[in-house]
């Protein structure tokens, strides 16, 4: 597994540190011995693991998206994606980890100590903390590799991003389909161009949706609990 995450890292143009492929190996092992107590993730084969959970959380790299030492926030992390890789590939990050689900989180903890890696574990609902003071437009970068329309996603987001930060999104082909302009003005950002990626030995059309902040979010946004899915932004 050490060996296909830095064959496909490499093809993907991404460098990584020494020790970053094995010990995302590692946090893998970690992750399917849990698996068998909890459900963590349906995706455990090493093949599709390495494709489909490291290699993905690792595209932004490609584009420059992610530099030494900034801050970032992984909202509705999971068993710790795409956070937990670029922990791995950059270690200089100020890593931020939330989930609306604590035994997640529990399990992320256990692995990071066996790591010997730190980030802060937050155990909210991404409505609820785009509103806390402790966390509103705190971070350079807000990521969510998350199952929802890239409205949705930025109303979870962008309230967390600092001005000049970023909001980035993994999307696949549905994305063509998604008003994003509209939503991303209303919360104080601009949409940029799609970067779309491949992950060698699949074929998904994986694309980021990469969103500026600049200007102050609204006070109300995001809106309470269940609002930004079932009513997306225009």
């Amino acid at each position: 597994m050490k060996r296909r995450i830095e064959d496909g890292a490499r093809s993907m143009g991404i460098a990584l540190p020494a020790s970053a492929a094995e010990k995302m190996a590692a946090f893998h092992r970690m992750l399917t011995l849990a698996n068998e107590r909890m459900n963590l993730t349906a995706i455990v084969e090493p093949e599709r693991a390495v494709g489909l959970h490291y290699l993905d959380s690792l595209a932004p790299l490609r584009f420059g998206l992610v530099g030494e030492g900034v801050s970032l926030i992984d909202l509705g992390t999971g068993a710790g994606f795409p956070g937990v890789p670029l922990l791995l590939a950059r270690p200089s990050l100020r890593v931020t980890l939330a989930d609306s689900l604590k035994k997640r989180l529990l399990f992320i903890e256990n692995a990071l100590k066996e790591l010997g890696l730190e980030a802060e574990l937050v155990h909210a609902r991404a409505e609820d903390l785009g509103q806390n003071p402790q966390y509103r437009e705190r971070f350079d970068l807000a990521c969510a590799r998350a199952v929802a329309s890239g409205p949705t996603l930025l109303e979870y987001l962008l309230p967390l991003v600092r001005l000049g930060g970023k909001a980035v999104c993994w999307k696949g082909p549905s994305l063509e389909g998604e008003r994003i302009e509209g939503a991303a003005r209303v919360l104080g950002g601009v949409a940029q161009e799609p970067r779309g990626y491949e992950i060698p030995g699949f074929c998904l059309g994986h694309r980021l949706l990469v969103c500026q902040k600049q200007a102050i979010t609204p006070a109300k946004y995001p809106r309470k609990a269940g609002i930004p899915a079932k009513n997306p932004l225009e």
